[in-house]
């Protein structure tokens, strides 16, 4: 797909964004469980910032994170790996399939936050500790946290990643990324609301967002 059009694309999908904000709040505020879900999870955040801000720079994992991160999404469009690196300098992998999600996904998918997930989920099914449901949230925010905050220094250099998709298109996919990560994320950890309201939700809000531009428009041809 040529540049041009993925800046089209961009553009149209930005409501889509707009509307994944709108759910974001709506999920966050019908979730609850303060106690073993928000107070662990953003005690977590709080960890490594205190890390991320006063320690010496993790680089390594973050470029681990970063390649794996591509390698995942290539074999999920059934790609193979034929060359891997990642380095506290920097690192690259060659893969034979890419596309834009492919490109774009260590900046949407978290991928150390999965990994905590799918440590704990199973362990959580066979043997099911109340009591570690806290620590699992509080993993989880730092995490979370560490995707966050290497995505932004991250995003603030010159990446190949980004500049070879555009810059527009890359912004929209990876907040949209982000946004469906969150949404979904928080519903299926707080249990609630179910993720076909989810979708709902943000189906309405898109629909609205769409809605609102399009008076928007029509009141400036009139």
């Amino acid at each position: 797909m040529p540049k041009w059009s993925k800046l089209i694309l961009g553009i149209l999908l930005a409501p889509v964004c707009v509307a994944g904000a709108t759910t974001l709040q709506a999920v966050a505020n019908a979730a609850g469980d303060v106690l073993n879900v928000w107070v662990p999870f953003l005690c977590g955040c709080g960890c490594w910032m205190v890390v991320f801000l006063f320690l010496p720079q993790s680089t390594w994992l973050y470029v681990l994170g970063h390649e794996l991160t591509h390698v995942v999404w290539s074999w999920g469009f059934g790609g193979k790996l034929k060359k891997f690196s990642a380095s506290s300098r920097g690192g690259y992998v060659v893969v034979t399939k890419s596309n834009s999600l492919v490109a774009l996904a260590p900046y949407f998918f978290p991928i150390y936050a999965m990994i905590v997930v799918l440590v704990f989920a199973p362990m959580n099914a066979f043997w099911p500790q109340p009591k570690l449901v806290p620590v699992f949230h509080l993993l989880l925010g730092v995490a979370y946290a560490f995707h966050v905050t290497w995505t932004w220094e991250t995003v603030r250099t010159d990446q190949s990643d980004i500049t070879s998709q555009g810059y527009v298109f890359s912004a929209v996919i990876i907040l949209l990324g982000n946004l469906l990560i969150l949404v979904f994320g928080i519903a299926l950890l707080a249990g609630k609301p179910d993720g076909m309201e989810v979708a709902t939700t943000w189906g309405n809000e898109i629909g609205r967002s769409y809605v609102w531009i399009w008076k928007q428009l029509t009141a400036l041809i009139q």
